[in-house]
């Protein structure tokens, strides 16, 4: 399918447009300045883009008010179609996020709840106890997501709730005619649920994507023929930069040979799930590697590595966001996209990734790992590569079996000899293709 051999894009819209943080009713049309970042799109080489939540919302998005209604502060619903055209021709996939676990308090199902009570016909939607309290003294008690009760949790047992929700997703598909879904807090959203999306999406759009959000656990939970294609993989993005500040490489291939290795007990062989180095609630990874020298390397891991790759807006050229300042600190609006030598490298890896057959489906093992320096090979049936990383100071040499005596570098062209064993500069990350 078409999302095997894509490079995601994620932009998290209010931020992006600098929207205010509160939705203060004024429509204003910030959502069509994307159009702009188009040619940044095509020239960094993305095949889709994901929009963090695009609907009426209370605040952040994730606490929606009416699931067919284009947020106020980003436009109007005939705005986002025109970007969802334009990205369309351009040849760019459109995913949003699918928030079906919660909505806001300003939902107007909740708000018919709290103005007639028992009488709204909209009561079995929640989980709500009317002889108890909340934090907002509101006279009745209900489920917030994670006890966080500006995020009233749906009933998705309740079949209104579930046609409502998948009405919702015709109507994205209709009218903005997107492409797939980033299913929020896919680890607590009814598996029942979860199975019915599937079938009805695909039924709409037989190549629909649907990946999950999973933070823990076995990733099949929710990754397999019924529910979703694919999930984020958070235990490798942790790996990534945990490997990289602690000068350990063997925690990040070990948990690669853990997911994709070639043994029948290894849990995600031939999968690809979602992989990043950052998105829109973590810091960013040039704040969190303490060696910004690091930074091509990490994203060499990422592209090296099996897996579906999504770079978050920004990011391509090394902005920075800190978690401890707040989620807006990682939701900034870029007066416009740059471009740096970070930008060329990732415009280079991309490509090669697009374009190679062992990057997208190749088996996965390491030729040579040491805690600063390693040798990793993907191969499949007509195409191998081999990603070399070195994070030290100085000058390696790596020694094994080449199968060639030399190697194109794919994000740099150069022609690399293995006379010797391979020579790897200091602070230098090659993506090989041996011939």
């Amino acid at each position: 399918m078409w999302y095997d051999e894509s490079v995601f894009y994620q932009i998290y819209p209010l931020g992006f447009v600098g929207a205010p943080y509160e939705n203060d009713g004024v429509l204003t049309h910030r959502i069509t300045c994307v159009k702009d970042w188009i040619p940044h799109f095509q020239k960094l080489g993305v095949n889709a883009v994901i929009f963090n939540p695009v609907w009426e919302s209370d605040t952040h998005g994730y606490n929606a008010r009416d699931y067919r209604k284009i947020d106020c502060r980003l436009g109007t619903n005939e705005d986002f179609a025109d970007v969802c055209k334009a990205l369309h021709d351009a040849g760019i996939r459109v995913v949003l996020d699918g928030v079906f676990n919660h909505a806001g308090r300003g939902f107007f199902a909740f708000q018919d709840v709290l103005n007639r009570r028992w009488e709204s016909e909209y009561k079995d939607w929640f989980h709500i106890n009317f002889d108890g309290n909340d934090g907002y003294n509101d006279g009745l008690w209900y489920e917030g997501w994670e006890g966080n009760f500006d995020l009233v949790k749906l009933n998705l047992r309740n079949e209104a709730v579930v046609n409502y929700l998948l009405e919702s997703v015709k109507y994205w598909i209709d009218t903005f005619g997107i492409d797939g879904l980033r299913l929020d807090v896919a680890y607590c959203v009814d598996r029942d649920f979860l199975k019915r999306l599937r079938s009805a999406a695909c039924g709409w759009k037989e190549d629909f994507f649907l990946f999950g959000e999973m933070l823990h656990g076995d990733y099949k939970q929710v990754m397999n023929p019924e529910m979703c294609q694919s999930v984020t993989n958070y235990e490798c993005y942790k790996g990534l930069y945990s490997s990289f500040n602690s000068a350990n490489l063997f925690e990040i291939v070990h948990s690669l040979k853990r997911q994709f290795g070639p043994e029948p007990w290894c849990l995600y062989t031939g999968m690809r799930l979602m992989s990043f180095v950052d998105n829109h609630d973590v810091t960013r990874v040039a704040s969190i590697l303490q060696n910004e020298k690091h930074l091509p390397l990490i994203y060499a891991m990422l592209f090296g590595m099996p897996g579906i790759p999504i770079i978050y807006y920004g990011s391509e050229w090394g902005a920075k966001g800190d978690k401890s300042s707040g989620d807006p600190a990682l939701r900034p609006c870029f007066e416009k996209p740059e471009w740096n030598a970070l930008t060329d490298r990732i415009a280079a890896m991309i490509k090669a990734k697009k374009e190679s057959e062992a990057l997208n489906y190749g088996s996965f093992r390491d030729l040579v790992l040491q805690n600063r320096h390693c040798v990793l090979e993907r191969e499949s049936a007509n195409d191998r590569v081999m990603i070399a990383i070195n994070m030290e100071d100085n000058e390696v040499v790596a020694h094994f079996d080449a199968r060639a005596g030399r190697a194109h570098d794919l994000i740099t062209g150069e022609t690399i000899d293995f006379g010797g064993g391979l020579r790897i500069p200091a602070q230098t990350a090659y993506i090989l293709k041996p011939f």
